[in-house]
């Protein structure tokens, strides 16, 4: 990971966190928690298939951006369940040089 990035992402968690109490007229990410779990996870159901389609389209930095709106929004949704970037960094950590075979497999047990 680049210097900083692990930062930015626990940046970004931050001020989701700060804004859930928001005044929902004035800011989106107040606006997502009030209208609840449902709604947050639409969004995010929506970005997995704009980025899907960004990807098949071979559009590189649509790719890029609709990412990033999946991720933000994946955040949105970590910090509703009190978790953060931390959390998805120590499970990929865990998962690191094991077979994605293998870790599919322990996960059945």
């Amino acid at each position: 990971m680049k210097p900083g990035m692990y930062e930015t992402l626990e940046r970004i968690a931050a001020t989701i966190a700060a804004r859930r109490k928001g005044d929902a007229s004035a800011s989106y990410v107040a606006r997502l928690f009030d209208e609840g779990e449902d709604a947050i996870l639409r969004k995010i159901g929506e970005e997995a298939i704009e980025t899907i389609l960004a990807a098949k389209a071979g559009d590189r930095l649509q790719l890029v951006r609709e990412t990033a709106d999946l991720w933000f929004h994946c955040l949105v949704m970590l910090v509703h369940e009190g978790l953060g970037p931390a959390d998805v960094l120590a499970e990929l950590y865990r998962r690191e040089g094991i077979s994605g075979l293998d870790e599919k497999a322990a996960r059945k047990k």
